[in-house]
């Protein structure tokens, strides 16, 4: 035999040297829950070793990360019950949890990444992600609150915007919405390949944010299709979009390697609630080996085309030197 690659698996520094996938802190962004009160840190139980913060817990936590390399975050907001109405009006208020929490956030780190979520669920009685008229989630009129949303974010020091709402034309409203601003350094992150999953169960326990009646299929995608996500992608990129999201990760694989290998944005990859539950479900039973299935997902995941990863994996990763 002539070709033999077993010779370039013979020993680790050979393994090293012709590894195609390389992973480090600047491939993570980590996401975080807020929450109000005066407890610092409040356990999410379906999500071990997740947690929801108030801001003086979440500035510890940041810290905490930044020390390991780790400097993206991704914020998302438990919102009291009280503060929710039809039209998600505690969104765009210029002093809720939230936005205050972007504020001191970048008033004492600004050096880091902050990446704040577009959506109208975490606000509103109805837990969708659009305006609810007579029991369907009407578009256009969504995307006005989107943009008064996304507007408060950037003002409070949002580096990335990231419409996870699945609404039609949100890009372009936003991206003009912002640009009339003068926020046009604003980057968007957009949720282009949103499914309509079930791995999503854990994260509405954390935001008690699922949706009061129905589900959410009249806007996030069928998970049988493919092709309709370079499609979403299309008109995503046409509209302003800075990177292309693909939630979830890892049923979706292929969909992260098909806008790889179409657009020239950067992709990005959401490792959701449900993948992580399900690993540290199996974990605590004793069945897998953890450290070694966490390496093996978020590389599976760059390996699929990823330019950056929204994992619950990553301090973890980087504190126990998975990667």
């Amino acid at each position: 035999m002539i070709e033999r690659p077993r010779r370039n698996r013979k020993i680790k520094p050979i393994r090293d040297m012709v590894s195609e996938t390389y992973l480090s802190a600047h491939h993570f962004i980590y996401p975080l829950f807020l929450k109000s009160g005066s407890q610092k840190q409040e356990d999410i139980s379906s999500m071990p070793g997740i947690s929801r913060f108030n801001l003086e817990g979440l500035l510890f936590e940041i810290e905490s990360c930044l020390e390991l390399g780790l400097n993206s975050f991704a914020l998302f907001p438990c919102i009291e019950d009280l503060k929710k109405d039809k039209i998600a009006s505690e969104s765009y208020n210029p002093q809720n949890i939230y936005l205050n929490s972007f504020r001191e956030i970048k008033k004492r780190f600004p050096e880091l990444c902050l990446i704040s979520d577009v959506a109208m669920d975490p606000y509103s009685t109805d837990g969708h992600d659009g305006l609810v008229k007579e029991n369907k989630i009407v578009n256009d009129e969504t995307l006005e609150i989107l943009g008064k949303m996304a507007l408060a974010q950037a003002e409070a020091g949002a580096d990335i915007i990231a419409p996870s709402d699945m609404m039609d034309g949100r890009v372009g409203y936003l991206r003009s919405t912002l640009d009339e601003s003068n926020f046009k350094e604003v980057s968007i992150m957009s949720y282009t390949a949103k499914y309509a999953s079930a791995f999503y169960g854990p994260f509405r326990e954390a935001l008690n944010s699922a949706p009061k009646f129905g589900d959410k299929k009249t806007y996030q995608m069928d998970y049988k299709n493919r092709v309709e996500a370079l499609r979403e992608a299309r008109l995503d990129v046409a509209e302003g979009a800075d990177f292309l999201m693909v939630k979830p990760a890892l049923s979706y694989l292929d969909i992260i390697s098909d806008l790889k290998n179409n657009f020239d944005l950067p992709i990005a990859a959401y490792n959701v609630s449900g993948e992580y539950a399900m690993v540290k479900a199996a974990a605590q039973k004793g069945w897998i080996d953890e450290g070694k299935i966490i390496a093996e997902i978020l590389y599976s995941i760059k390996r699929a085309g990823a330019s950056v990863i929204l994992t619950y994996f990553a301090k973890q990763a980087l504190k126990d030197k998975i990667i």
